[in-house]
């Protein structure tokens, strides 16, 4: 590791503790030139996942991209960013450990929309409405009715 100050590349480990729930580590280091003192993380890279969006493209998988819609759909609700985290880190483990190197866009959304239905109903409903396009304040109410049911329907009317 290079030091920030001096750019030695000696150094020695003063510290180390687990992050992440065991899946990083933080160490703590001091140069052994100049004795400047800093920290560094490590964490394991998972493969590279790929996301397969409906027209067949694809891109990588960005966890950013799933709080992007969390933040926007929990905007002016009571959810603490320490519940938008768990969320993202919730969708992402589940992904890894389901998918190996692609994973359908409809995957991250449903499963999305599923940890934000237990946490907050009212960002739920904003998320859906964006991620399946909601057209009119028909499929609104369906959607809000199923909520009821405990399930969600993509278009089926309720008696």
């Amino acid at each position: 590791m290079r030091c920030p100050r001096c750019g030695c590349q000696e150094d020695r480990v003063i510290d180390s503790r687990a992050s992440k729930d065991g899946a990083a580590v933080r160490r703590r280091r001091e140069c052994t030139a100049c004795g400047h003192r800093f920290t560094t993380h490590e964490e394991i890279i998972q493969a590279e996942l790929k996301v397969v969006k409906r027209d067949n493209s694809r891109e990588d998988f960005d966890p950013n991209k799933i709080r992007a819609g969390i933040e926007k759909a929990c905007w002016k609700r009571d959810v603490k960013p320490d519940a938008i985290d768990m969320i993202v880190s919730q969708v992402t483990s589940s992904l890894e450990a389901d998918y190996e190197r692609e994973v359908p866009s409809n995957g991250v959304g449903n499963r999305t929309m599923e940890a934000l239905r237990h946490v907050d109903k009212v960002a739920y409903v904003r998320f859906a409405s964006v991620y399946r396009d909601f057209k009119d304040i028909d499929e609104f109410i369906d959607e809000i009715r199923s909520m009821g049911r405990g399930k969600s329907s993509r278009g089926g009317k309720v008696n």
